[in-house]
């Protein structure tokens, strides 16, 4: 991940098609265009994992399905809690048949159509349910050196609390941060990255120039009317954090990825 940072490489956030979708063909075409895109320029993709609570196709079925190339290095598979042990068996003997290298190690949103691992499921039997940093050490005993696990860290918690998780997650076996999207130069992630100073870390980038979905996010209500440049505000988060990598979430293909290889030289 080091090497991302070092080379500049993008990671590109792309979700795939929903299961309720009544344009399958045409969502999986604009999946695949995205995923070209990315593969073809260099850059990381980096595919959801039911994102918001919303059942969705999963990233490396996606791709094997298509017949999509892998590059090595070039794909990150989020991976979350609300699966069965059978599926979330299938997605990780796909993502290594495929050599799909990076899992970012996730809770996840759930819903009442998602079904949830059990402690008993990932050999956790004294926890009370079960978490990223009980998936991570599942992972990393089950599938030993073949992926390499990040984490979310999340500056709008009350810091106290999400320092002890993030000590947890590398107990268990992470080994690389990418955090919540961020606006700004941000405190908490400031006092983060002294704790950590040989850790990747990677910062979210806000790419929608509706501003006002990041409420829930950061706990407090942003207007409608919010004037918002995403690509300005990329360029300063690259001057904020130099020694960090960028995730480009909710990225407009059409209007904006021509535009971020100027921002980041």
């Amino acid at each position: 991940m080091q090497h991302h940072i070092q080379n500049k490489i993008y990671h590109v956030e792309i979700l795939p098609p929903k299961q309720a979708t009544e344009k399958l063909r045409e969502d999986l075409k604009s999946f695949t265009d995205k995923y070209e895109k990315v593969r073809q320029s260099g850059r990381c993709a980096c595919i959801t994992d039911n994102a918001m609570g919303l059942l969705a196709f999963q990233g490396a079925e996606c791709i094997e399905e298509l017949g999509l190339a892998v590059n090595k290095g070039q794909v990150m598979i989020h991976l979350n809690t609300f699966h069965t042990k059978e599926n979330l068996h299938e997605i990780l003997d796909s993502c290594k048949k495929l050599g799909i290298e990076y899992l970012l190690v996730v809770s996840g949103d759930g819903s009442d159509r998602l079904p949830k691992l059990q402690p008993a499921d990932v050999g956790a039997g004294d926890a009370q349910s079960v978490t990223s940093v009980e998936l991570l050490r599942y992972i990393g005993r089950e599938y030993p050196g073949v992926f390499t696990m990040g984490v979310a860290f999340n500056p709008y918690e009350p810091p106290e609390h999400e320092f002890e998780k993030l000590r947890r997650k590398f107990d268990a076996g992470a080994s690389f941060i990418i955090t919540q999207p961020i606006i700004e130069k941000n405190a908490v992630i400031d006092e983060m990255l002294a704790k950590y100073p040989g850790v990747p870390v990677i910062i979210e980038a806000w790419m929608s120039k509706k501003i006002s979905l990041l409420s829930d996010a950061v706990g407090y209500t942003i207007p409608e009317d919010t004037p918002f440049d995403p690509i300005a505000t990329l360029k300063q988060i690259h001057q904020d954090y130099p020694g960090c990598g960028v995730y480009l979430s909710l990225l407009g293909f059409k209007t904006q990825y021509p535009l971020i290889s100027e921002t980041w030289k």
